[in-house]
């Protein structure tokens, strides 16, 4: 019966941020299911990690086009 209290392993933090780090934004069902936060948490949490997934999407767009640059200037 003490278990009925007790958060599932899967809506606890330190497994929202390991699975965001693994999956990125597909974890996100994981935060609108969890029961421990109220929605205006919920909304937060959802606007920051779209935030950094575009930022991280960016970043690696523009450094697979320098990586692309540096090896196009070796061609002959």
């Amino acid at each position: 019966m003490e278990n009925e209290n007790k958060p599932k392993w899967y809506f606890k933090n330190w497994s929202l941020v390991i699975s965001f780090l693994c999956v990125g934004p597909f974890m996100l069902p994981l935060v609108w299911a969890n029961p421990h936060l109220d929605k205006k948490a919920k909304i937060i949490i959802t606007a920051g990690i779209l935030v950094l997934t575009y930022l991280l999407v960016v970043v690696s767009l523009k450094s697979l086009k320098t990586i692309n640059a540096y090896y196009q200037s070796f061609s002959i």
